[in-house]
């Protein structure tokens, strides 16, 4: 991930990807993004679309990235568990993240779980960075001190 670019690259992702939160699986995918960005494991942007419906709020954060633009928040709630400001979207992203308009990225700190093809991953450090850690990605990562299993 070091030779990860700056400005950050986004890439189509054909893997799967689960989420579970309050013991119920909120998210399955095989169609998603990730943004690959200089010290930083991947983010992974996941269909708006392919979330269990009605666990998304909408929270009135917002924060600005200067590649991407805008960025707006969500709560995920799942029979009244509330996971504050956990996710977000660029809903105009900008140039070539466009792609990544109608996606949410999450906080996997934030979750019971999240899991890239089966592989449950670790977040990384700090609770600004959005990045999902697993076992073939090796730091040390922008906002914390270790490599996988530290």
């Amino acid at each position: 991930m070091w030779d990860y670019p700056r400005p950050p690259a986004v890439e189509e992702f054909k893997g799967s990807i689960k989420i579970v939160f309050n013991k119920e699986v909120i998210l399955v995918t095989d169609s998603s993004y990730r943004v690959l960005e200089t010290s930083h494991p991947p983010t992974y942007y996941l269909p708006i679309d392919q979330f269990k419906t009605g666990v998304l709020i909408e929270n009135p954060k917002v924060s600005m990235c200067e590649y991407k633009g805008v960025a707006k928040y969500y709560d995920i709630v799942v029979e009244g568990k509330v996971a504050q400001q956990s996710a977000w979207q660029y809903p105009e992203a900008q140039g070539n993240f466009s792609c990544i308009q109608r996606s949410v990225a999450v906080y996997a700190h934030m979750m019971d779980a999240c899991f890239v093809n089966d592989m449950k991953v670790n977040a990384q450090e700090g609770s600004f960075y959005g990045g999902w850690i697993t076992p073939n990605i090796v730091g040390p990562f922008k906002g914390g001190s270790g490599t996988w299993g530290w």
